[in-house]
């Protein structure tokens, strides 16, 4: 199916204003040509894409359960081709701009493992239910810089422009809590690390099965980190209360330090804020307030994406057998070709970011954001971010594996989510704290215990 009918048929050609909603006829496109989350079912056979089925919904033989890491369910396949710069050419509407720039930069090592593409992607029935009524009620407030009518599920199914887009990532369904410990590596020009060790919570707001559209306080979710040994600072703990529009009420953050055993407030803690090697809003490759860019939806493509990264998770694999000078082992990752929606942004008049202009490639199926190119002000192309994902099947949903950071001036960058040497994976089907552990009270009483 050409991308200009799609486009079409879903009405995105049409002038629609922030405050539109779907209507019925197009809302019941979810139950026909389209997934409950909005993409296209039909696949393309020429490009390898398939059709989507349901996804994958039952765990594959030799998966112990959850807490255990997952089992790779496609580990018997083997690479269809590796494209590389020498052979790059045939495969140049395959690739995004800023793999082609990797490719450019590192072209003796860089290299995409093509595999065979599967649409695994699927969510639970009561958050595929909840997006259908989503795609009738849900608008955007206040310029585009919150939700009104949303509640867990992805809140414009059927997207009218780039800020309805952008939020489906930013409020799309991960799981309800998640609850690990992951190593971030800073990795500089001649492959050089170091390891920064954290346990990291999150506790979604939005898709809280005891809450509704009225009573989300404004709140998206609670997020809660600890420095772990052998880093410099151990004990440092970081809370956050992520608000949904941002503007109207900013994200409200405490750190506690235990140097001088207080919790301060961290009211700069979003934009292009440097964070441990990246800035705030690159977090899960895109997050917070969305009001110093023009958003404009481009499109879909059919690309060469990361995807189905299990082998890169292996327990007990050397950090350093995966991490490597210029960007992560080619060998271990895996890329497949998908459709993704093209999002663009750019810097507003009279804002200021380090980001003048981003490209967001959202995976049609699940909504992540799984490459994002960031250029200078000059429009040079400067980080290029990629997510290595793998299906999280026992929730099910898209997870990253390893997210990376790619400066392409300074030839180095940051992988967070090394999960290797630890003795157990992401977890999303522990019991999440009460709601008095998420409070700047309880913050100062961990750190003083």
């Amino acid at each position: 199916m050409r991308v200009s009918f799609v486009l079409l048929s879903l009405g995105l050609l049409l002038p629609l204003t922030a405050q539109a909603r779907v209507s019925a006829e197009q809302a019941a496109q979810l139950d026909s040509v389209l997934t409950p989350f909005g993409a296209e079912r039909q696949g393309n056979a020429a490009k390898g894409i398939p059709e989507w089925t349901g996804g994958l919904t039952q765990v594959p033989p030799g998966y112990a359960g959850p807490g255990s890491f997952h089992v790779d369910p496609f580990a018997g396949e083997k690479p269809l081709r590796v494209v590389d710069a020498q052979n790059a050419a045939a495969d140049e509407a395959n690739l995004s701009p800023g793999v082609q720039a990797l490719l450019h930069a590192y072209p003796q090592s860089f290299k995409l493992p093509v595999y065979p593409s599967h649409r695994s992607f699927a969510a639970p029935q009561d958050i595929y239910s909840n997006t259908r009524i989503n795609a009738e009620k849900a608008v955007l407030s206040d310029g585009g810089n919150g939700l009104e009518h949303a509640y867990a599920g992805i809140p414009f199914p059927v997207p009218a422009d780039g800020r309805e887009a952008i939020w489906n990532h930013i409020a799309r369904w991960q799981g309800r809590y998640i609850d690990e410990v992951a190593a971030t590596a800073q990795v500089t020009t001649g492959g050089g690390y170091s390891l920064l060790r954290e346990r990291l919570q999150l506790l979604s707001n939005y898709y809280s099965p005891q809450k509704n559209a009225d009573s989300l306080k404004n709140t998206l979710y609670y997020f809660a980190s600890e420095l772990l040994p052998p880093a410099r600072d151990v004990g440092r703990k970081l809370l956050i209360h992520e608000t949904i529009n941002q503007v109207i009420e900013p994200r409200q953050a405490w750190i506690y330090s235990p140097g001088i055993r207080r919790v301060r407030r961290a009211p700069t803690l979003a934009y292009d804020t440097p964070i441990d090697g990246i800035y705030a809003d690159d977090t899960d490759m895109y997050n917070g307030a969305t009001d110093r860019y023009d958003w404009k939806l481009i499109g879909k493509r059919e690309l060469l994406v990361p995807y189905h990264n299990y082998a890169m998770e292996k327990p007990g694999r050397p950090i350093a057998e995966l991490v490597k000078a210029g960007h992560l082992n080619s060998d271990l990752t895996r890329w497949e070709m998908h459709r993704v929606w093209v999002v663009e942004a750019t810097l507003r008049q009279g804002q200021r970011h380090v980001h003048a202009k981003r490209r967001f490639y959202l995976d049609e199926d699940s909504w992540y954001a799984l490459m994002v190119e960031n250029y200078d002000a000059r429009g040079e192309l400067w980080h290029v971010n990629l997510a290595f994902t793998k299906n999280a099947y026992d929730v099910p949903t898209i997870t990253p594996v390893n997210i990376v950071y790619h400066d392409l001036v300074a030839r180095s960058y940051t992988v967070i989510g090394l999960r290797n040497n630890e003795k157990a994976p992401r977890q999303f089907h522990l019991t999440p704290p009460p709601d008095s552990y998420w409070t700047p009270a309880s913050l100062r009483r961990k750190g003083t215990q």
